[in-house]
């Protein structure tokens, strides 16, 4: 199922990825800098925490789609395995 997002929301997910771009070339040049491990460390806390937040709203989108094409006659068993398997999946890398 591919992802359909209402505009305002995938203008959201794109500024919220390309702040992320931004703080992990940042953590790279800290690296390159060889600056102190705790503040990086801080650094690849708040990028794993806004990849989270942005995996959170895909997500949210995604069981929206699915369910509501679930909803509107579409009985297959398949749409609510798949909505599924996706969450675990996701639930698993956090």
């Amino acid at each position: 199922m591919r992802l359909i997002l209402r505009t305002d929301d995938k203008e959201a997910i794109i500024k919220r990825l390309r702040r992320i771009e931004g703080q992990v070339k940042g953590i790279q040049k800290m690296v390159e800098e060889e600056k102190d491990c705790g503040d990086i460390l801080i650094q690849v806390a708040a990028v794993r925490s806004a990849m989270n937040s942005v995996g959170g709203l895909i997500l949210e989108n995604y069981m929206k789609d699915c369910l509501k094409s679930y909803l509107d006659g579409n009985t297959e068993d398949e749409i609510l395995d798949n909505l599924v398997d996706i969450m675990i999946k996701y639930t698993k890398q956090n």
